[in-house]
């Protein structure tokens, strides 16, 4: 009976670990508007949507699994992901917890990325992100 008991932990305790990497390994955001490749008008509506993660505004706090959006504009993910995201033309925060804004771009080509982060605007490491890329006439 003992060594049926040790072998039920066993795969238990597997089985748990298991379920919390498969978990995490599934979180994701993605940019649902606009289009990848699409040729749009300004002000440009970018919508996300999340995936094994909640969207709440930044001022409920800090929660694993929990956080807002922030668009970036023609910028990469920074490369350090333990400091909170910047605020500017090119860094904008979500922090109302919404996951749609109409984001003003001038005519041309344009990358916008949403990156997600934690209530103290400190991304997810590795980074929750996406991409597209879009045209403005």
């Amino acid at each position: 009976m003992h060594k049926f008991s040790v072998k039920i932990f066993t795969l238990a305790a597997v089985l748990f670990v298991f379920g919390i990497t498969s978990a995490s390994a599934g979180n994701s955001v993605k940019i649902t508007e606009p289009q990848d490749g699409a040729t749009v008008s300004s002000p440009v509506k970018v919508c996300m949507e999340t995936h094994g993660v909640e969207v709440e505004p930044a001022k409920k706090g800090i929660h694993d699994g929990k956080g807002h959006h922030h668009i970036l504009v023609n910028v990469d993910v920074p490369g350090d992901l333990t400091k909170p995201i910047g605020k500017d033309a090119q860094h904008i925060h979500m922090g109302d917890g919404s996951t749609c804004k109409e984001v003003k771009l001038d005519a041309g080509k344009h990358t916008i990325r949403t990156l997600f982060a934690k209530g103290n605007h400190v991304p997810y490491d590795p980074a929750l992100t996406d991409a597209v890329h879009v045209t403005v006439k």
